[in-house]
């Protein structure tokens, strides 16, 4: 027993050829995206809060040396105020 070829078989294979296109269509869109100006700044705020918490510039024996200064009455004095003010000033930029 000899079986043919099946006909509708073949209309697949030419389907392919009647200018079927195999590739997706693509257009030329893309995405975006557009952020406030509150967003923007909230966004800076928080890399520097992130920023300042990560830095480990605090030094605690420091800290309590000033405080048992402070504690004294004599050390506060017009010098001190003044080179604390120049300090302060420098530090703004002013």
């Amino acid at each position: 027993m000899m079986i043919d070829r099946v006909s509708s078989i073949n209309l697949i294979q030419q389907g392919k050829n009647a200018g079927w296109n195999n590739q997706v269509n693509r257009t030329a869109q893309t995405d975006s995206i557009t952020l406030s100006a509150e967003a923007m700044e909230k966004s800076e705020l928080y890399r520097a809060n992130a920023l300042v918490a990560s830095a480990s510039d605090v030094r605690l024996d420091r800290i309590a040396e000033l405080k048992e200064k402070i504690k004294d009455p004599s050390y506060i004095n017009d010098t001190i105020i003044n080179a604390t003010a120049d300090k302060i000033m420098g530090a703004l930029g002013l």
